[in-house]
């Protein structure tokens, strides 16, 4: 992913040049990594002054030292992709047909091809600095009998390194994807970067060995299968013979070389630590800690202070910078915090706490927000899927259509009679009585001095109906607009029903679909049918729960420091809070943070949002985003904690609804 507003001022001073200084360390380090590959590669137990000699002569020729200028370009090359491609909000697919459209990408395409010629080029220095048998590509042929060379032959194991090399690259490609091993995370524990990847490399070196392994695993079954291809082509494109007195390495015999195997295994391992350990150290330095100044003398750089930074769309590494600097500054710094507390001159005004507060306060509505519609949207497509499996189970049509449930109420006599009656609300509008206007109808209609016209329009029902009550059915919905026509005027109180006839009736070609939109309706359901019953194409569309879940949450980083920021902030206005700023807004944070814990107390009892993924031990995988969920509710219940526990019995003084204040006793008395 490409960074959003590239001649943005902090991506051109700040971003690059963290970049660039990764880049220079990881060239740096490129002689270490060097010098290992060639010591290992030279590795004979048995003759250890031998491995030594020739060691040192291999690391002091100048194919080595030719070898690291080309090594040093690639890292180059691999620093710039890392740059172009990072995020700190991770792309989670939904489905499987989501992720195979983000590996067809052609973003990603670019991305595999670069790390394929890379890794070609990175197996090639490989073999030079290995050397014998691997550096040449032609050999002179050598006969069976006599042993005299006439022609040049293919030299397949040099091909086999650098078929490997652009396998490695892909494999890197292709798991970056799907790992979203771009993904940048932050640390909650600040350490320096020296510490960070002083504790990382050995994790970096092991991960790099045991996937080299698993690479090296699917790269021999791939060779054995189509190596015939690359190396015919090869063979004829450089005019080039087939050696008869070396074994094909895509046969068995070939294949269990285990010298060729154990150089081929270092070979991978030296492409991948180089790779990782550059973007380990782009990660580190990516992440580290920026200082946004909460306000500032000049007006030239008031756009670079935390209030404009927050409320900025250009760049999303900066702001997810300024609301880690807000945590950290509304914990550990009070002279920070009475800039956030202070007041314009001339004036008075609470301008950097209102800008701040209400930036973060849309974040937490915006998160809420979400989780609402996200439950809602599970909870509807639950009621569906029962809903239609009941009329499947009860339907008898022959022609296998699915009509909606508006049609059948239309086939019904007298739900036809209620629909045509003039004061009887639609049957949408009646069954999402959702909006507060609707809900105080409701409530003004329910009444022994309600007029029968309201209840006949809100559709009140009578409490000697049978049907009075909550009935758990999946037919209520059949029987409701029996109940919206009646009215006090029923014949259960003795009076008689109004006569439909006297409102006007529309025409029969008003209400009646067209023909084409008909069958294009039935051609539809048709079509889902059948691709219902086909299993692959369920297995590529299903939704994946644990997935949604982890992409409803996949920006909850900046949430959980928005609510750090406003918890130690409010916390901290209770005793540096001089002209008493915070309390303008105290009810407004507290019913936002009640309202996101009622949220994320719903989601959490969804079947798919408490299971917890296993991080595996060996894995350099940042899963930080799949617990993410987790943090923001832990982050949440502490930052409601953290206000009660500082306030005490004061808090009982905020203005706030009884259902939030029902809620807040429940944290006052520890029982959250």
């Amino acid at each position: 992913m490409f960074p959003q507003g590239e001649n943005h001022w902090f991506i051109r001073k700040v971003v690059w040049w963290r970049a660039a200084a990764s880049t220079a360390w990881s060239v740096l380090l490129l002689p270490v990594t060097t010098a290992l590959l060639v010591v290992l590669s030279q590795a004979t137990l048995l003759h250890p002054i031998q491995w030594i000699s020739e060691s040192t002569s291999l690391l002091s020729s100048s194919s080595i030292i030719f070898s690291l200028l080309i090594l040093t370009l690639v890292v180059l090359l691999v620093g710039f992709f890392n740059l172009e491609y990072y995020t700190v909000v991770p792309s989670i697919p939904c489905t499987r047909i989501a992720l195979l459209g983000k590996v067809l990408h052609p973003q990603q395409f670019v991305h595999s091809l670069a790390h394929c010629m890379m890794g070609m080029v990175m197996a090639w220095c490989a073999s030079v600095m290995i050397g014998g048998r691997y550096k040449l590509i032609a050999t002179p042929c050598t006969e069976d009998r006599g042993g005299t060379a006439h022609h040049m032959c293919l030299n397949e194991y040099h091909l086999f390194l650098m078929l490997a090399g652009a396998f490695m690259g892909y494999s890197y490609s292709l798991l970056g994807l799907v790992k979203n091993m771009n993904y940048v995370s932050f640390h909650t524990v600040q350490q320096f970067k020296y510490l960070r990847f002083k504790g990382a490399l050995p994790l970096v070196v092991k991960y790099s060995a045991i996937q080299s392994l698993y690479s090296l695993r699917n790269y021999c079954i791939f060779y054995f299968f189509l190596g015939y291809v690359p190396r015919a082509w090869i063979c004829t494109t450089m005019n080039l013979h087939k050696n008869s007195s070396v074994n094909a390495l895509d046969t068995v015999a070939g294949l269990l070389d285990f010298s060729l195997l154990y150089h081929l295994w270092i070979s991978s391992t030296f492409l991948f630590v180089i790779w990782y350990t550059t973007m380990l150290l782009f990660k580190i330095y990516i992440t580290e800690a920026y200082s946004v100044p909460v306000q500032s003398s000049f007006s030239e750089e008031t756009f670079q202070c935390l209030p404009a930074v927050l409320s900025g769309k250009e760049t999303i590494i900066l702001k997810f910078l300024a609301l880690q600097d807000l945590a950290l500054l509304s914990q550990h710094s009070p002279s920070r915090r009475q800039e956030v507390f202070s007041l314009s001159q001339p004036g008075g005004h609470p301008h950097n706490w209102s800008a701040i507060c209400k930036e973060c306060m849309s974040l937490i509505n915006d998160l809420t927000q979400r989780l609402v519609a996200y439950h809602e949207l599970v909870s509807s497509n639950g009621r569906a899927k029962s809903q239609s499996t009941t009329k499947d189970q009860k339907s008898t049509s022959s022609d296998g259509s699915v009509s909606s449930g508006m049609e059948e109420l239309a086939k019904t006599p007298w739900v036809t009679e209620a629909i045509k009656t003039p004061g009887v609300v639609s049957l949408r509008s009646v069954t999402s009585m959702s909006s507060p206007q609707a809900a105080n109808i409701a409530t003004k209609s329910d009444g022994p001095f309600a007029s029968p016209v309201m209840k006949r329009l809100v559709g009140v029902q009578d409490p000697f109906s049978p049907w009075y009550g909550s009935v758990q059915s999946p037919h209520m919905t059949r029987r409701r607009p029996k109940l919206w026509t009646s009215s006090t005027e029923s014949p259960l109180n003795g009076s008689p029903l109004a006569s439909p006839a006297q409102a006007p009736i529309p025409t029969p070609d008003s209400n009646k679909p067209g023909f084409l939109s008909l069958w294009v309706h039935n051609r539809r359901e048709q079509v889902k049918n059948f691709l219902a019953k086909r299993v692959l194409i369920m297995y590529l569309f299903n939704k994946l729960p644990e997935a949604s879940s982890q992409a409803l949450f996949a920006d909850s980083q900046a949430h959980i420091w928005a609510l750090e920021a406003l918890s130690h902030l409010v916390a901290a206005s209770y005793t540096e809070d001089r002209f008493g700023v915070v309390q303008t807004t105290f009810s407004s944070i507290l019913s936002c943070m009640l309202i996101l814990q009622e949220a994320v107390d719903k989601h959490f009892k969804l079947p798919h949002a408490s299971s917890k993924p296993v991080r595996s031990s060996f894995n350099l995988e940042d899963t930080t985003y799949k617990t993410l969920r987790f943090a923001l509710r832990a982050a949440l219940k502490t930052a409601i904690y953290r206000i009660t526990t500082t306030f005490g019995q004061h808090i009982y003084a905020v203005q706030m609804s009884a259902e939030h204040r029902k809620r807040l006793q429940q944290f006052m008395e520890y029982k959250e």
